[in-house]
């Protein structure tokens, strides 16, 4: 009898977490929902596109008009311009968008490099299509990649590395430096970069996002992943896009087209049409840099070390001070006896380990980042 491909891929633990949360009425910090609504102009234009008749397939690629204003918008911010008609493809999200380009790339015994934490699609979209995944770790206090590490780690079989900036779960933040660093360690290779580069727009404390679309030669060999989801509020709407040259763009739409072959064909006109009328490029970075400072203040004197993110809505909070409970054990016992759920960020890690570490979520209100903090400030230490 043949065997499921997925057989050595662990489940999910974000299922089991909201799960856990709904069982017990836990104020729910684990998952990147937010309690903000969609902007109100843009859900008329979906209603207006899907009472027009506009309900039929969009070509496999994207529709025209969202693909132009994609080109535009990443031309001003990073000075790269990627021709909409080759280079730019409107996708099913995010996680599909990576694991089209992974399967785009990854043969049988190729290895990629991912960095630990590192988001749970990536290893079983590699393992999948037969690569093996190559684990380095991001070095605490502040999760950022030793490049030199990178560089041992590089063999004949390397073909891909992964990056996640701003990173999930941590919220670390690359920097040119880095990106720099990068473009030297994979000049002269036919290394492939997989840039997941989701939440580009939410970056803290006047810092800015470094696209590898910035760097001509990374941009040259590189796949960038990213969305309009975290910036309006529209995860659920299932749109996201990726940017490629022109060669590794043509494998990935073969590929697509027998995926999905269509994306939203209402909501990518509705998007089109917003971000032609609106201003593309606000920064939503405040919002939710008060956030952070906010639920943070709120968290002073909890026994809980935070670890302050850099860019998107998460953040990791250390609970070593606390418990020695594994972070599966002490997540379980947080929403069961505190309501409050967090996600382990052992689901970030191909095995077991020592780290006291959970992620939270900060895309709330402040009456729930207040609920929240005052269950979290009641957590004793059991040491």
């Amino acid at each position: 009898m043949a065997l499921s491909k997925s057989l050595n891929i662990k489940g999910s633990i974000f299922s089991t977490v909201n799960k856990l949360v709904t069982e017990t009425g836990a104020i729910d910090l684990s998952l990147g929902k937010t309690d903000f609504p969609c902007p109100e102009k843009l859900a008329d234009m979906a209603a207006m596109y899907i009472r027009s008749g506009y309900n039929n397939f969009a070509p496999h690629e994207g529709i025209s008009e969202l693909r132009e204003v994609i080109s535009e918008r990443v031309q001003g911010m990073y000075n790269h311009f990627y021709n909409p008609e080759t280079e730019i493809t409107i996708t099913a999200g995010p996680i599909q968008a990576i694991m089209t380009a992974i399967s785009t790339s990854v043969k049988d015994e190729d290895e990629v490099i991912l960095f630990e934490p590192a988001y749970e699609s990536y290893a079983p979209a590699i393992s999948l299509n037969g690569g093996r995944p190559v684990y380095v770790a991001l070095k605490q206090p502040n999760f950022h990649i030793d490049w030199e590490e990178v560089r041992k780690m590089i063999t004949s079989k390397t073909r891909m590395i992964i990056l996640n900036s701003p990173h999930n779960p941590t919220g670390a933040v690359l920097t040119e430096s880095d990106l720099i660093q990068l473009q030297h360690l994979t000049n002269g290779t036919n290394i492939t970069i997989l840039s997941d580069e989701v939440f580009e727009s939410i970056v803290f404390d006047n810092n800015t996002h470094q696209s590898v679309s910035k760097f001509e030669k990374l941009a040259n060999r590189s796949f960038v992943v990213s969305s309009f989801g975290p910036v309006f509020n529209i995860n659920g709407w299932g749109l996201a896009y990726i940017l490629a040259p022109e060669k590794l763009m043509n494998e990935f739409r073969r590929i697509q087209q027998f995926q999905i072959y269509n994306v939203n064909t209402p909501l990518q006109y509705a998007l089109s049409e917003y971000l032609r009328t609106e201003d593309s490029k606000k920064d939503i970075s405040e919002l939710y840099q008060g956030k952070r400072n906010y639920f943070n203040r709120l968290m002073g004197d909890s026994l809980f070390k935070i670890i302050p993110s850099q860019g998107s809505y998460f953040e990791v909070l250390d609970y070593s001070a606390i418990s020695d409970e594994s972070d599966v054990d002490f997540t379980f016992r947080l929403a069961s006896e505190y309501g409050v759920g967090v996600i382990p960020v052992s689901a970030f890690l191909h095995e077991k380990n020592k780290l006291k570490l959970v992620r939270i979520c900060f895309a709330k209100n402040n009456e729930t980042l207040e609920k929240a903090a005052e269950r979290l400030r009641m957590v004793p230490s059991l040491k």
